[in-house]
């Protein structure tokens, strides 16, 4: 990290995972560091200057948090996310932190791109994404405390851009993040905790840190400080949005075509397939679900480059048909043929 950079945190996380829990605790633990924050969630806790209550430090000022409002900020960048980190930076004295609290909607790459605009690059840089899980959530098969809540938090808002499905931003948020906020751990067993935490480690970037949390309580010199600069490593935190559009961009060279498998799949025996699929032929991207023996939850299946993750996000639906389909996408030299045979053995 530049020194002259002043370091920002992105804290990212589906509503009600409890971001603004941890932006409290930051606040109130803040070390001596005059903290700037940028809040565009909706619908949580108050974020208002109540936020600062309790710090107990003349550093913690009204005027050093700030609110965006209207809408998701990935997709304000340009009007509104750009030209308020340009007001902060241009103060007199500016912050020497910033903290944004991103909706649950955003999706943070676009974010963390816009680092790089000319205005602020030299300027500041992405210390670290911290994204915020809610464990007991997980535990019991959701990505969220309340699923129809994220959904009415995206009617609302007119200004979303992209229609991700919920588990793909969630996939979305953990891709990009430095750090793994588990919070809400004091609601789970340790079986479960233990469950949850191996499942996390195979949707994680290699290197990105698991912290279990209670109440968003962290050590501040944990969560500040860890000098990622994400700004200049996104080729390793891609969307779905972003992968997609850029095969939208050139589709004359790449091609699409699904892979349906019989019967119900042995999870261990899928994965060899896929990882050896993946390793011998020139694939892009590969999704889709499957129906694994004994269970009664459909497995999400999520590959880019070599890397493969899979994860069960929900029950089977009375009278849906189980199956097992695999989207591929590759440049259009890739041989079809050798692909559907590798994939069903």
């Amino acid at each position: 990290m530049t020194p002259q950079k002043i370091p920002a945190t992105v804290i990212t996380g589906f509503l009600g995972a409890g971001k603004t829990t941890l932006v409290r605790h930051l606040l109130e633990n803040a070390d001596g560091r005059r903290i700037a924050l940028i809040i565009n969630e909706f619908g949580d806790v108050g974020v208002d200057g109540g936020i600062l209550k309790g710090c107990g430090d003349a550093l913690c000022r009204e005027e050093d948090v700030i609110e965006l409002s209207n809408g998701c900020i990935c997709c304000t960048v340009a009007d509104d996310f750009v030209p308020t980190m340009k007001k902060l930076l241009d103060r007199a004295d500016p912050p020497s932190h910033i903290v944004i609290e991103t909706s649950g909607l955003a999706l943070p790459q676009p974010l963390v791109r816009a680092f790089n605009w000319p205005e602020i690059k030299s300027r500041v840089t992405v210390d670290g994404v911290v994204t915020v899980v809610d464990a007991k959530a997980l535990a019991e098969g959701r990505f969220a405390d309340d699923e129809e809540a994220v959904a009415a938090q995206r009617a609302a808002d007119p200004n979303v851009e992209h229609e991700n499905p919920i588990e793909e931003l969630f996939e979305d948020q953990l891709n990009c993040a430095d750090m793994v906020i588990v919070n809400k751990t004091d609601l789970l067993g340790e079986d479960e905790l233990a469950a949850i935490t191996a499942d996390l480690k195979t949707q994680v970037r290699k290197g990105t840190r698991l912290v279990p949390t209670t109440h968003g309580m962290i050590d501040t010199a944990a969560l500040l400080g860890v000098s990622a600069a994400a700004e200049d490593d996104l080729g390793n935190r891609l969307s779905h949005h972003e992968m997609e559009g850029e095969v939208q961009h050139d589709h004359d060279d790449f091609v699409t075509f699904i892979v349906t498998l019989d019967g119900p799949q042995d999870r261990a025996g899928l994965a060899a397939r896929i990882a050896r699929t993946l390793e011998k032929h020139d694939i892009l991207r590969l999704k889709g679900f499957a129906d694994v023996n004994g269970s009664p939850s459909r497995l999400v299946v999520q590959a880019v480059g070599p890397r493969l993750d899979s994860y069960f996000d929900r029950m089977w639906k009375p009278g849906e048909t189980r199956g097992t389909q695999l989207v591929v996408i590759g440049e259009k030299h890739m041989d079809k043929a050798a692909i559907e045979a590798s994939l069903t053995g």
